[in-house]
């Protein structure tokens, strides 16, 4: 994938926008384009079909945005012009607020599609009209069986965080999804890595797709400090407890890979720590909206949650990231670090991610060091033991089954001999 230059001193106006735009993005406050803003929208006005890998927090949402709302055709048609797929509800919120947002001085109508809601609104709502529907692939073909959503005049189709959609399993449904859009029509495609099932998507229903990759430097998180504590089992939370301390995150998510689990810590969190909220996907979407909402405004400062959040949910606020749990597929590691480090209208903000690493986890950090080339460095709480002098079998939940380990990328081999101390 070719990287795509980082113009010097590129304005929106320099970008071919209409005045309508331009004063949207006056009123929504954004100064200046981001790199993948400046990359892709011209691009996309030209009307050629993008894979462009970006990290989340990039602008990465106002960058297809943006022309699609000045590609639309604003004759108040009953059918969709555009779809935007993403993987999860939080997203499909923040995706349709963006948006809406950047509509100001359009009459163009945007909604959201997702599970977790009563079906009926969403369907009066279409029965409407809109412009953009933005959705989950599952409630989107709900609605595409129910005959609620008509995609026979679908102009332009966005899939945003493919490889998310993927990993968890979208890929027999966006196909589907795919194959009920006029073949004669735009299409782009947003990852933060591009895997080669990511690349097969691409080749199948794209159309010649440029590819630009506006985050070379997404994999090894530059901008971010990477630490690892080797721990055992039943000192995790009393770890977690103490760094909470010693750090005092302005906001931290603390991933967890089970929902039990998630329940379980956040539960304990709480005692110890005001402002700490818990989001997992058996939530009730009403309960998953008030603790991302009290999230983004501040009032939870610590977010324990499950690999739901690990893509796509834009705070800006977040100082730090501890995997709880050593994530369970290596690229994840990559999405839920890129919480932190994220864009702000000062820049690219620092961030510090630490990750507690079993004695049975060893190579489970070889992996990911090797997938994002480089080393974590090793941190210690002075005073507190991370492992037992004696060797106790870990305090596990008997209602979790770990999950098997990844293999390694193949055709690559470790850069140094695995820690035995670990």
């Amino acid at each position: 994938m070719a990287t795509a230059p980082n113009p010097p001193d590129v304005e929106f106006g320099d970008l071919g926008l209409s005045e309508t735009m331009l004063e949207s993005l006056v009123q929504a406050e954004y100064l200046k384009p981001t790199a993948v803003q400046a990359g892709l929208i011209p691009r996309v006005l030209a009307g050629a079909d993008v894979m462009g890998q970006a990290r989340t927090g990039t602008g990465k949402t106002a960058a297809f945005a943006i022309p699609v709302l000045e590609l639309l055709h604003l004759d108040r048609r009953h059918a969709p012009q555009s779809l935007v797929l993403v993987p999860t509800r939080e997203l499909a919120v923040q995706v349709r607020d963006e948006i809406v947002k950047l509509s100001h001085g359009r009459k163009t109508r945007t909604t959201a599609v997702y599970g977790g809601k009563p079906i009926r609104s969403q369907i009066e709502k279409l029965r409407r009209g809109v412009d953009i529907v933005v959705g989950t692939p599952g409630r989107v073909l709900d609605h595409i069986g129910r005959g609620s959503l008509e995609l026979k005049e679908v102009r332009f189709v966005v899939l945003d965080e493919a490889d998310r959609m993927l990993d968890i399993g979208f890929r027999p449904d966006i196909e589907k999804i795919l194959r009920f859009c006029p073949k004669e029509r735009q299409t782009l495609l947003l990852s933060a890595t591009v895997p080669p099932p990511v690349e097969r998507l691409a080749q199948r229903y794209m159309h010649d797709p440029e590819s630009l990759n506006f985050s070379p430097k997404e994999i090894s998180g530059d901008t971010i400090e990477q630490f690892y504590f080797t721990v055992d089992q039943d000192r995790k939370f009393d770890l977690l407890d103490r760094l909470l301390k010693r750090e005092r995150p302005k906001q931290a998510i603390v991933f967890c890979r089970t929902k039990r689990g998630t329940d379980r810590i956040a539960n304990r969190l709480s005692k110890r720590h005001k402002a700490t909220g818990c989001i997992h996907g058996d939530l009730p979407q009403s309960a998953r909206d008030r603790v991302m909402s009290e999230f983004r405004s501040g009032t939870v400062r610590i977010l324990v949650a499950t690999d739901v959040v690990g893509r796509g949910i834009d705070v800006t606020g977040i100082s730090h990231i501890i995997n709880y749990d050593i994530p369970h597929f290596y690229d994840d590691y990559v999405h839920r670090v890129g919480r932190t480090g994220r864009m702000s209208k000062e820049g690219v903000t620092d961030g510090i991610a630490y990750t507690f690493v079993t004695p049975e986890e060893g190579n489970e950090l070889t992996r990911i060091e090797m997938r994002i080339d480089r080393l974590l460095k090793r941190d210690e709480i002075e005073g507190f033991s991370t492992t037992k002098t004696a060797d106790p079998q870990p305090e596990t939940d008997a209602t979790e089954t770990p999950a098997e380990p990844s293999p390694a990328a193949p055709g690559k081999r470790p850069r140094r001999r695995i820690r035995r101390a670990i």
